[in-house]
């Protein structure tokens, strides 16, 4: 194996952070060129299936097609779950990223994410629908490097660092020293969970069905790690369908009602937090405590949850500038720092 040249990057380096919610490109020279929903609608006519519509467009129409086109997420738990969508999802993104074909003789040569937990199938599984996608080459990074990357931490240098990165599917916690990981947890928890459990909260409590889109807004609107101090706090209008009675219906979730909705998918990232802490070598332990944790991805982002994981570990928590981005913002700097090439992974 020829390892200068797999990691001599030119002009047409391509860094995706193929997110289960989300996929964000960054495009050597340019930065990051692209960042939409990780969906795609296929439509069936004749037996035959075909793209519709890719990222935005696509999630536009979740919940609202007709019998002949499904809206697919072809991640699941930051894995793929269906292959020659994904592929086509990738196609899309390298196009648009790339400037469409004839703009290069070859494909270009792509940088791509996978969770630090993803089994050695699952990485193949990734490395093929990237390379059937078009890449020339392919190489990977885990994502808690990536995430440290992209956050500035000093991943290079001997002193430990921790990062947690909540995705959409999965929440990577890593220890990080002299570009490798010392340590690492992944654990099938983040977004989606937290959507997942506020549809959970509506059925239980109030008999309505609720969409994963409105799921997701009340998320954002009135998410909250912990209940407010002061009464219910923020509230948000939820409309869906009435299970008994089969009509539409509205009701008012308020901050408390959601924090209680979303307890179980915090407690489970706060032990994966725990669980890397515990497992950390005592002189990168203590670098930890100097330089704290930092937090990525759009979980972090979530109302408090860094307070919680504080008060959890007694440790300092910051959520890192850019925080949806820092995982492509890192795995784009090894290809334009050469500083950052040993944290890819050739095989």
């Amino acid at each position: 194996m020829h390892l200068p040249r797999l990691f001599n990057f030119s002009s047409r380096g391509i860094a995706i952070d193929l997110g289960t919610a989300n996929t964000v490109v960054y495009v050597h020279g340019s930065g990051i060129v692209t960042s939409e929903p990780s969906v795609v609608a296929m439509e069936t006519h004749n037996g035959v299936r075909k793209v519709r519509a890719v990222g935005d467009d696509a999630k536009l129409m979740m919940g609202k097609t007709p019998d002949n086109i499904r809206t697919i997420r072809p991640l699941r738990n930051g894995v793929i779950a269906d292959l020659e969508v994904a592929e086509e999802m990738i196609k899309h993104f390298i196009r648009k990223a790339h400037g469409g074909p004839g703009r290069f003789s070859r494909g270009p040569e792509v940088v791509i994410c996978i969770p630090s937990g993803a089994t050695s199938v699952e990485r193949r599984a990734i490395r093929d629908a990237v390379s059937n996608a078009g890449a020339d080459r392919v190489s990977l990074i885990e994502e808690p490097m990536a995430a440290a990357i992209g956050a500035g931490l000093p991943v290079a240098e001997p002193i430990g660092s921790m990062v947690v990165d909540i995705g959409g599917g999965t929440t990577e916690v890593g220890v990080i020293s002299l570009q490798g990981l010392a340590f690492s947890r992944s654990a099938r928890v983040g977004g989606d969970r937290m959507d997942e459990a506020i549809t959970a909260y509506a059925r239980r409590n109030f008999n309505l069905l609720i969409g994963e889109g409105t799921a997701e807004r009340v998320k954002m609107e009135v998410g909250a790690a912990s209940p407010p101090h002061d009464g219910d706090g923020r509230i948000a209008h939820v409309r869906g369908r009435d299970v008994g009675r089969g009509v539409p219906s509205e009701i008012i979730l308020s901050e408390a009602q959601v924090a209680e909705a979303l307890s179980e998918p915090v407690n489970r990232i706060v032990e994966v937090v725990r669980a890397a802490l515990e497992n950390t070598q005592p002189e990168i332990a203590a670098d930890v405590i100097d330089q704290g944790i930092t937090m990525t991805g759009g979980g972090s982002l979530l109302r408090g949850i860094s307070e919680v994981i504080a008060d959890e570990t007694g440790l300092p928590v910051r959520v890192a500038d850019n925080a949806l981005s820092c995982v492509a913002l890192g795995a784009g700097r090894t290809i334009e720092d050469p500083v950052y090439r040993g944290a890819l992974i050739s095989a």
